[in-house]
């Protein structure tokens, strides 16, 4: 064969029963299998590098404004939200004045989760304002627009950072 030729043959296959959809098992006893490709390039993450950043800032500036440390949760909450939202809190750093953002999209649901110390700065009705403009945006199929307006409003509620006299 010349360069730059191609030649075009037929392989031959052994029948298998034993081998799974989709695979043969050549003359030689090469097995070839037709698999489904999956781009692991992480476009299963619901942000790309950009929104993350964008999430970042928006934590980064309402705990600078307020005082309290926010954090965002986004996954399953599992059969018993509250608590599963309740016990994330608790691991974080300073839970006392910190407030979770808890959002489970597959279950449709968002939980905010205020330390002792946060609570005292930011109300339940504060808290449930946030909450209502958030799901608005989920609705509206727009995750992280929800997030970014969920955690300006929360850091407004809570009010600029107390200053000891």
């Amino acid at each position: 064969m010349a360069a730059g030729e191609h030649s075009r043959g037929v392989v031959d296959v052994i029948e298998d029963e034993n081998l799974p959809e989709g695979t043969v098992r050549t003359v030689s006893g090469r097995v070839s299998s037709a698999v489904e490709f999956r781009d692991e390039t992480g476009d299963e993450h619901p942000f790309n590098p950009v929104q993350l950043t964008r999430l970042d800032e928006a934590l980064t500036l309402a705990s600078r404004e307020s005082g309290l440390r926010f954090s965002v949760y986004l996954g399953d909450l599992g059969a018993a939200p509250s608590e599963r939202a309740a016990e994330l809190h608790t691991e974080l750093e300073g839970s006392a004045e910190a407030v979770l953002v808890a959002v489970s999209p597959g279950q449709r649901l968002v939980e905010v989760i205020t330390g002792p110390e946060a609570r005292v700065r930011l109300p339940d009705r504060g808290a449930k304002l946030a909450v209502m403009s958030m799901v608005a945006s989920f609705r509206e199929g727009d995750l992280l627009g929800g997030l970014l307006s969920g955690l300006r409003m929360l850091a407004d509620q809570a009010g600029g950072r107390r200053r000891l006299r």
